[in-house]
């Protein structure tokens, strides 16, 4: 039944006004609905004003102040039998959602201008939807319709609404249809703009002339110079304010000092901040975040103390800038010391200063602390999810990020394209492709941005799950590719051992005018030395010294060693290592020389490596592991008991092997000799008919495959009770025929497990994709797309 309608008495007389002055007094003074209520009641009751304009319009924007129900807003407004515009205008500022027929029949620019601005309010540029946006347009067409597109006022509103619903080309158009923009009008555009897009419009409104930019501007477009670290623009700008003389506003001087800092340069920042006569909270903020963010702890710190002892309390915004999230090593006990101030200024609540503390904690890889700090939040932001998934995926803890990222999807909080990246960091991390795959229907489902960031997750995702077909697929649907993009799609070949397709997609990259980087030349590096490419590997890294100077660092010359050693060239490699940068040379180019030695039986050598590597690295029973054997194929049996010693005196312990393998969307991990699983009893009984096929197609055991890679099971294992073998044989079994098998292991193949694989491939017609630690080996028809070089 609907609430009977309120109908309002003809106001009795009122000489002089004085009631009119008491209701609207009475009215101002009030501090909750209830009080309003009691108000209305004795006007109702006497007939006094009840109808008259001013009063009215008080008493219904005070309701709204006071958050009262929006249809308690509507029955008072619909009870006048002849509103005003003011009192039009008074409700379109009041109500959240748009109300068409408010605005008529008699609208002016404030009734277009309140209702944006509702609009706005009551929306933001994360998951507000369609739904706004089309109320967005609405409201624009109507603007145009009753002739205010060209109003100032009501333009600044709109493009405001525009820009916070992320809609940066309506915006611009409904700022290109006034001919005449004021000053107001274009800090609005600037406001909304990105970066080096507010850059080239405040260049235009200079070069106009026909408006006067004032503090705002500056304000608006230093923020946007910071934002791209254009520190160049940033002086221009600073010179502008200086001959303007706007430079000594408050909030500009803030402005540069965010800028200088922002593009590291302390000195500017700091001279502005000591040259401010009373610099505020917002000034201490601002420098203290310039040198945390600079990697100057101790000068932040410092600054942090003296805002304590000047007499300002420090807000969350200090708080944040203070925590040192940009260079948390050795900084353990600062972050435990702001913990404690945080707590004793009750401030642990807060929602930015819990997130940069939780990031603070992963960052330190001091998990336990930082999933704390984010279960003790009240209220989690999307930030704090963001820190807390990216943190697990960033430790190696793929599989709790995943976790986190399920719980997030239970209790119905809609990621963001961080949140997707992140995850699908973790996805490829753990090689979880089926999960993969349920992040990307997640995508499409919610209808979520698509962005160059989550595109290029997506393409490392299905890179590093097996999947490079489909990554090519993602990749040539995008629109905007950047440097990232084309380096995720060159390492995925590299990881499949298609150098080829590699250089064919560095040269494509190269046409289109993208400036490599050190990450892309390490991709196309990685590739070469993969694929057995030494020509083009040794082009490729004289490309990048000589005429990119780019000095090659560790991983680049770990590349190039590893290229040299697999084809046999161990001399060439050697004498490389001394041209190197000595910051370059460490285990990983030993390392890598090492197991090239392993490969073409060079003991001598491979003593050399051994001795830099047992200095560089000794806990890493690897290496230990690796020499022995060397040793023992070459029948030196004494020096391989040495080695064996030294290792066991240390209590080194080499990392054991897993595979995994997933089935549906349940994951599988088997051991060595594992006898856990539910179904070993099929599993080895499978095996050994599997076996006997093999053997029948010609296979043999390859025992020295126990002496030849450092990192796999025990040796009495190696041939019968590979976990490789283990996971084939269960996924064979659970599996309909001509399915494809993927699995994991996180060592390196070994010998005998890769011929083997090979030989199942042919006798159960199946395709086998298997990752191992260096990369993608596709098995079909008895052959391997690695060509045995691995």
């Amino acid at each position: 039944m609907p609430p009977p309608r309120l109908v309002l008495p003809t106001p009795a007389g009122d000489p002089g006004g004085a009631l009119r002055r008491s209701y609207l007094r009475l009215i101002s003074l009030s501090t909750t609905p209830r009080h309003l209520d009691q108000l209305l009641a004795v006007s109702l009751a006497s007939g006094h004003y009840a109808l008259d304009p001013a009063p009215a319009t008080a008493l219904l924007l005070r309701y709204a102040s006071l958050r009262a129900p929006h249809a308690h807003l509507l029955r008072l407004f619909r009870a006048f039998p002849r509103p005003d515009r003011f009192l039009r205008n008074a409700l379109l500022r009041s109500l959240p959602s748009l109300r068409p027929h408010l605005l008529f029949p008699c609208p002016d620019s404030f009734s277009f201008a309140f209702a944006a601005t509702s609009l706005s309010s009551s929306c933001s540029s994360r998951g507000s939807g369609d739904a706004a946006a089309a109320a967005a347009r609405a409201l624009h067409a109507l603007a145009v319709a009753a002739g205010f597109a060209e109003d100032t006022f009501v333009a600044s509103a709109l493009a405001k609404l525009y820009s916070k619903l992320s809609r940066g080309d309506d915006a611009r158009r409904v700022f290109d249809e006034v001919p005449a923009p004021d000053t107001i009008l274009w800090n609005t555009l600037l406001a909304g703009l990105s970066g080096s897009e507010a850059l080239e419009a405040f260049v235009r409104m200079v070069e106009a002339g026909r408006v006067q930019p004032d503090s705002t501007t500056l304000a608006s477009v230093l923020r946007a110079a910071a934002e791209v670290a254009n520190v160049a623009m940033g002086r221009c700008v600073h010179g502008y304010g200086v001959k303007c003389g706007l430079a000594e506003h408050e909030h500009v001087v803030t402005g540069l000092m965010s800028l200088y800092a922002k593009c590291g340069d302390m000195v500017c920042a700091r001279c502005l901040f000591d040259r401010m006569e009373d610099p505020d909270l917002v000034a201490y903020n601002a420098l203290i975040s310039g040198y945390s963010v600079n990697g100057m702890v101790e000068s932040s710190t410092e600054l942090f103390k003296k805002l304590a002892a000047s007499g300002w309390r420090p807000n969350p915004s200090t708080l944040v800038a203070v925590i040192p999230v940009y260079s948390p090593f050795g900084h353990e006990l600062l972050a435990r010391c702001l913990h404690g101030f945080v707590v004793k200024a009750r401030l642990d609540a807060d929602a930015l200063v819990s997130t940069a503390l939780t990031t603070l904690y992963c960052r330190l890889n001091d998990m336990e602390s930082g999933r704390s700090m984010f279960d003790a939040m009240p209220e989690k932001t999307m930030e704090s999810w963001n820190a807390m998934i990216s943190g697990y995926a960033q430790n190696g803890l793929t599989e709790m990020a995943v976790a986190l990222f399920q719980q997030m999807q239970e209790l119905n909080v809609q990621p963001n394209p961080i949140t997707i990246s992140s995850t699908l960091s973790a996805c490829a991390q753990l090689g979880a492709l089926s999960m993969g795959k349920w992040v990307h229907k997640i995508i499409a489902k919610e209808n979520l941005e698509l962005n160059v960031y989550v595109m290029t997750a997506l393409i490392d995702m299905y890179a590093k799950c097996g999947s490079i077909a489909e990554a090519r697929s993602i990749f040539d649907r995008m629109d905007n590719k950047n440097v990232v993009s084309w380096n995720a799609m060159i390492s995925g070949y590299g990881l499949h051992g298609q150098g080829a397709e590699a250089l064919k997609l560095y040269k494509a990259m190269l046409d289109a005018h993208i400036l490599p980087t050190s990450s892309t030349f390490l991709s196309v590096l990685y590739a070469c030395s993969h694929g057995g490419l030494v020509d083009e590997g040794r082009t490729v890294f004289h490309v990048m010294t000589n005429e990119y100077k780019i000095t090659p660092g560790v991983e680049h010359c770990t590349c190039m060693v590893d290229l040299l050693g697999r084809a046999g060239k161990l001399k060439e490699a050697f004498e490389l290592i001394s041209e190197f940068p000595k910051s370059a040379v460490g285990p990983g180019v030993w390392g890598a020389l090492l197991g090239a030695c392993m490969v073409h039986k060079d003991s001598d050598l491979a003593k050399l490596a051994s001795q830099k590597l047992f200095e560089l690295d000794p806990e890493n029973a690897g290496y230990y592991v690796l020499l022995s054997n060397l040793y023992t194929s070459k029948k030196r049996y004494s020096e391989a008991a040495v080695v064996r010693q030294e290792a066991k005196s240390r209590k080194l312990v080499k990392t054991p092997g897993c595979t995994l393998i997933e089935i549906g969307d349940k994951p599988h991990v088997f051991m060595a000799g594992d006898r856990v699983h539910p179904q070993a009893e099929a599993i080895y009984s499978y095996l050994e008919k599997l076996t006997a096929k093999m053997i029948e197609a010609g296979y043999q055991p390859v025992t020295e495959a126990a002496l030849y890679d450092v990192e796999e099971e025990e040796k009495e294992h190696m041939v019968k009770v590979h976990s490789e073998k283990l996971a084939i044989a269960f996924g064979l079994l659970s599996t309909e025929p001509g399915t494809e098998i993927r699995i994991i292991k996180n060592l390196r193949v070994c010998l005998d497990c890769h011929n083997a694989t090979k030989y199942i491939s042919k006798v159960t017609q199946r395709l086998i994709v298997v990752r191992d630690a260096s990369r993608f080996h596709h098995f079909r028809d008895g052959v391997c797309s690695c060509g045995d070089y691995w």
